[in-house]
């Protein structure tokens, strides 16, 4: 009898998980297992969930990718979904779909924090770290901060 009651409870927290937010398989298998669930059962409910489409790996990673981005350049963003077990093909593609606006996204990051143009070459140095630190590229740094200085 209590081989029979724990699918079901396994299938409650599942979709319970995804209700409130999409998932990666990778991070809900994880939740499940910290749970206590037995990995095969997992595993098969997760195929299940995936064939019904109610898991995407796309889908999480669309959707992460669009409430992040506003704060995040691609590699923060590529390095996060890394840590939530989306692939590498499938995060580059999702990325490629935001890569027109990553100079303004890169601005607006600057602008939000700064504001105004740096002073000296230390303060220019911080500000390259900053942008470093959210994910974006030197390349879109420098031409975000080419950019503040025209603009300033």
């Amino acid at each position: 009898m209590p081989k029979e009651k724990k699918p079901p409870v396994l299938r409650e927290q599942a979709l319970a998980c995804l209700a409130r937010r999409e998932h990666s398989r990778t991070e809900l298998a994880r939740k499940l297992a910290q749970s206590g669930h037995v990995e095969e059962d997992i595993a098969a409910l997760l195929d299940d969930f995936e064939a019904r489409n109610w898991l995407s790996d796309r889908r999480f990673a669309e959707s992460y990718v669009a409430d992040h981005r506003a704060r995040s350049g691609p590699l923060k963003l590529a390095f996060e979904l890394r840590q939530r077990g989306v692939a590498d093909s499938l995060i580059e593609e999702v990325l490629a779909q935001t890569r027109d606006s990553e100079l303004e996204r890169a601005r607006e990051v600057w602008r939000k924090k700064f504001g105004t143009p740096a002073a000296s070459a230390q303060e220019k140095a911080k500000q390259m770290r900053f942008l470093q630190g959210r994910g974006f590229s030197m390349e879109t740094i420098r031409l975000a901060l080419k950019a503040t200085q025209s603009d300033g």
